[in-house]
């Protein structure tokens, strides 16, 4: 029981890092990448299809992104997509493939960018913090039913203590990282 209790918090914990790596993704630093795509869903034949499964997306220049769509006569229907996903982005339709230039970021952007990943960073602290918490709940509940004794149930909250610490220091490594990489010009 107490087994399943660690790895649930920890799977918990992991599973908001991983949230806030794709998150960060997403987030325009002024240069391509094909994650911030990843919210993309074209109406295609009907169904609600995910871009990269589409065409293929490419980075041409350091600012580009390029995406040949692999039917050609979909050209339209991903530009409208990526409209309609308000990434703050311009796609260029040159016929059978799309251009979309990133546009440069100024200092204010940039700044407004900062608060948007910390604020995205605390919520996934929450996350670590609430899976804490619900662990040392149930081993608090498991001490109760004399399943453990005092000690080890300090054992154990110290251990989830130590798993809180490590990856509320993944976030903040992630935040850095992508701080950095924001306010670099």
């Amino acid at each position: 029981m107490i087994d399943e209790t660690m790895m649930e918090a920890e799977e918990k914990m992991e599973n908001a890092v991983n949230s806030l790596t794709h998150e960060f993704a997403r987030v325009s630093t002024g240069r391509a990448n094909p994650a911030m795509l990843d919210p993309v869903y074209v109406d295609y034949y009907g169904a609600k299809t995910p871009l990269n499964q589409l065409a293929n997306i490419s980075i041409p220049e350091g600012n580009q992104l390029l995406i040949k769509p692999f039917d050609k006569s979909s050209v339209k229907d991903v530009e409208k997509a990526i409209n309609a996903a308000n990434l703050g982005v311009n796609p260029n339709n040159e016929g059978d493939q799309i251009r979309i230039v990133m546009p440069q970021l100024d200092e204010n952007r940039r700044k407004e960018l900062v608060k948007q990943v910390k604020k995205s960073a605390e919520n996934a602290r929450v996350k670590i913090r609430n899976a804490r918490r619900e662990a040392n709940d149930a081993i608090k509940k498991l001490e109760k039913k004399s399943e453990l004794t005092e000690d080890e149930s300090n054992d154990y909250q110290e251990e989830v203590q130590k798993l809180t610490d490590k990856y509320i220091g993944k976030v903040d490594d992630e935040l850095k990282r992508k701080e950095d990489d924001l306010l670099t010009v």
